[in-house]
């Protein structure tokens, strides 16, 4: 088994599970990275900063990785899905840096060739034409990154609290003209669970989601979904305040267990469909 580095302290932790399964995988399959530089269209390189979370790996990649493993992609691409969105927040001011390109055409082993350089950086402006500074397509770059975050969460969360503290599906007929559904959480709150079953299952009237991933410190009208399912199968998850902690994740751990699925911690697909029957 490789002998790994350890991953950046500044790693966030959705990226960290992502890398951590990488390595396993990798492990489990005996490839060392120049066999998997062979085997894919990423080089040696690549691979070594891949796996020492020095770069986000393409969706691509880890479906390359899955393939020459001979193991099912589908968890490794949702997990992928989860690291990008907190990859390209922790990196909002680098937006528009090429994601990888040389990546894919590199040979097996490079010799650790350098990362692309940011697109346009260094070319020559049009004679008499203005000046662009940099610095300021940064920051331009940067705030067109947080706005166009902001409206995602304005439209994925359809969800909003009522005077008692319930989450209540935001409705047309519900909502004040112009209102927007979110979740939110004040120090010592908690939610309550009132489960019913339908077509699609157990529901505590929070979230219909059946492929959300909740890892360690998500928060949101998901998590007390499944927080209140925890419950009601018996595990305990500690206060439902729509908050992923220790509690939550051994929760979520003894019902993988018990559902013989990998006891992650993580709730996924896999884990939905359990807390749904």
């Amino acid at each position: 088994m490789s002998r790994w580095k350890g991953l950046p302290e500044s790693l966030d932790q959705r990226v960290r599970q992502l890398v951590v399964q990488l390595r396993r995988l990798k492990d489990h399959s005996g490839l060392s990275l120049v066999s998997l530089a062979a085997r894919t269209s990423y080089s040696k390189s690549s691979w070594e900063r891949y796996l020492n979370g020095k770069k986000l790996p393409p969706r691509d990649a880890v479906a390359a990785l899955a393939r020459v493993c001979d193991a099912d992609p589908t968890r490794l691409l949702a997990l992928h899905e989860v690291a990008a969105q907190a990859w390209g927040a922790a990196a909002a001011p680098e937006a528009g840096r090429a994601a990888d390109p040389a990546d894919p055409a590199d040979p097996p082993d490079p010799g650790g060739g350098a990362d692309a350089a940011v697109a346009g950086e260094g070319a020559p402006r049009p004679a008499g034409g203005p000046r662009v500074r940099t610095g300021s397509l940064v920051v331009l770059a940067a705030l067109g990154v947080v706005v166009v975050a902001a409206v995602a969460l304005l439209i994925v969360r359809p969800w909003q609290q009522d005077a008692a503290g319930r989450g209540t599906a935001g409705t047309a007929a519900g909502r004040t003209a112009g209102a927007v559904p979110a979740f939110t959480h004040r120090v010592g709150e908690t939610f309550d669970c009132r489960l019913t079953r339908g077509p699609g299952g157990l529901s505590a009237g929070r979230s219909r989601t059946t492929t959300a991933i909740l890892g360690s410190g998500a928060t949101g009208w998901d998590v007390v979904e499944a927080q209140c399912l925890l419950h009601h199968h018996g595990y305990d998850p500690g206060p439902v305040d729509g908050i992923v902690g220790e509690n939550t994740q051994r929760a979520v751990k003894r019902l993988q267990a018990g559902a013989g699925l990998p006891t992650d911690g993580i709730v996924g697909p896999d884990t939905w469909q359990v807390l749904r029957r």
